[in-house]
């Protein structure tokens, strides 16, 4: 294990270490811009110059490996005056356009230069014009004026992607980024690349000038877009969700997420959502708040329960925590004696799919722990035993732990003209659904919570438990499943202890995050 000096303190690194990644470890801030810890080494910024007593000149961080008792500085003139040449280098020819930049906020670029630049420029010559708003396909767009070049993005297409859509094209200062000839920048990875940048070259369509990223909080939390749960954060304010990116995690998504995993935020906000009670059927629906309207269909469905628990089944998805699925065995399994429990597979035929990098055909964040629990409490149903039930009319109520999702469930139509062949039917779900509305059926439909507004445990494709903490509250009278099941089962809850949706004004976040300039 050599041992170097970084910046005065004394640490222990493995071997192979580069410096940078030791100035990492020590907690020590180092200035780039092309590196990245999930890339090759670019060694084209120039930034990361330190300084190693011992030699004569300059070394950059990224390419120099540690060596033992090697003693490193970043604070010399020397190295500050070259950090200094650098990025006075690097902006020449970069545009004024932090006021109207969608990365303007967490721009690498603003904030490196106020730790390591604030120089005087020396260049009196007028900058190079070069592209602007160049679409590069379906999700990102690029301005090549405030591109340095720093070849992430390049690199992340070949060695990540492996998709080769990206390139650096022309010479000297009419370099730029950009796709191959009839290849846009099309693959279900390609946000990240926006991710990555340092700069606001590159900027996603999704959320391109929706919102500033100072009137935004976030919340750790993972992924619920299928069941390899990448590690991610979700950026709201009291307008709702905007957006999702994700959070390094060696043991999930190391440091990326998918394209699709990225719109898991779009069916969290009010215009998809439940937001009330209501039961009835087919134009003929009566609003009610959703806690009452639980306790109802509870003493309903327990009533049920004592004239013939088999006349009652249970329907459940992959897309509630491991706290939602223990309530709702307690109750109908072990306090109901509910034993017609179906657990509904949305993609049956792709479920074990993998695209070899994080996106799996399983697109449900918590199907290992249905599936554990489904062996914990004995249910070895198959659905097709549902089916003839419903057919020989054998069941009076069936009540169904709905997907938060409704867009992974392609099957979703043709399921509900099934369980309308029920009398009373249940529909728990975050989303409103037009087929549910159609529903002939008595049915009584509770509003869900989504992952973002509550607590909870799930467990990924490879049995890992990840906890998550609630981050916002869209809609206020919506039920987290565990809620609901409680209700249901005769317990009293206090309403008005439940959290609110955030009514603060905008605010500058940032500024109380990041201290002061």
């Amino acid at each position: 294990m050599p041992k170097c000096t970084i910046n005065g303190k004394s640490i222990e690194v493995k071997p192979g270490t580069t410096i940078i990644q030791a100035f990492k470890e020590a907690g020590e801030e180092i200035a780039h811009y092309c590196w990245h810890p999930a890339l090759s080494v670019a060694g084209v910024c120039r930034l990361c110059m330190v300084q190693i007593e011992g030699q004569p000149k300059l070394q950059i961080a990224c390419n120099t490996v540690v060596a033992d008792n090697m003693v490193i500085t970043n604070k010399s003139e020397p190295v500050k005056d070259a950090v200094r040449w650098g990025m006075d280098f690097h902006l020449i020819n970069h545009p004024l356009d932090c006021p109207i930049c969608d990365q303007a906020g967490e721009c690498g670029l603003q904030e490196q230069y106020m730790r390591y630049g604030q120089y005087d420029p020396e260049m009196a010559e007028p900058k190079q014009k070069k592209h602007k708003v160049i679409d590069l396909g379906p999700t990102v767009v690029l301005d090549s004026e405030r591109c340095i070049l720093c070849s992430r993005c390049v690199r992340f297409t070949e060695e990540v992607t492996k998709t080769n859509e990206l390139g650096i094209f022309n010479r000297g200062d009419r370099s730029e980024i950009g796709t191959f000839h009839n290849k846009p920048l099309n693959n279900n990875y390609s946000y990240n690349t926006i991710d990555i940048c340092p700069v606001g070259a590159l900027t996603s369509k999704d959320f391109r000038f929706r919102q500033r990223v100072w009137y935004l909080k976030e919340a750790r939390s993972i992924c619920t877009g299928c069941s390899t749960g990448c590690n991610v954060n979700v950026y709201f304010n009291e307008e709702g969700t905007w957006r999702v990116k994700p959070v390094q995690n060696d043991k999930v998504n190391g440091y990326w997420m998918c394209d699709k995993g990225r719109d898991v935020y779009k069916f969290t906000n009010l215009p998809v959502r439940l937001t009330s009670g209501k039961t009835g059927s087919k134009d003929n629906w009566n609003l009610l708040e959703a806690g009452a309207l639980a306790k109802d269909v509870g003493a309903t469905i327990r009533a049920a329960a004592r004239s013939g628990a088999d006349k009652i089944a249970l329907v459940i998805t992959g897309q509630y925590s491991n706290e939602d699925y223990d309530a709702l065995f307690q109750f109908f399994s072990v306090g109901l004696g509910v034993q017609n429990i179906y657990h509904w597979i949305n993609n049956p035929e792709d479920m074990n799919g993998f695209d070899g990098l994080l996106f799996r055909g399983d697109r449900n964040p918590n199907t290992k722990g249905l599936v554990a629990r489904l062996e914990k409490y004995g249910v070895k149903t198959k659905w097709l035993d549902l089916e003839d039930k419903i057919k020989a009319h054998d069941l009076t109520h069936i009540v169904i732990a709905g997907p938060e999702n409704h867009s992974v469930f392609p099957d979703l139509e043709t399921k509900l003209r099934l369980f309308d062949q029920v009398p009373n039917v249940v529909w728990l779900s975050a989303g409103k659904s037009v087929a549910v509305d159609g529903l002939t059926a008595v049915t009584t439909q509770i509003p869900m919570k989504t992952f973002i507004e509550k607590d909870g445990t799930y467990t990924n494709y490879a049995g890992l438990e990840q906890k998550v903490k609630r981050g916002t509250t869209i809609v206020a009278g919506a039920l987290t499943l565990e809620e609901a099941v409680h209700l249901m089962s005769g317990e009293e809850l206090d309403m008005n202890m439940r959290p609110l949706p955030p009514k603060y004004l905008k605010t500058n976040f940032l500024v109380h995050k990041g201290g002061p300039l």
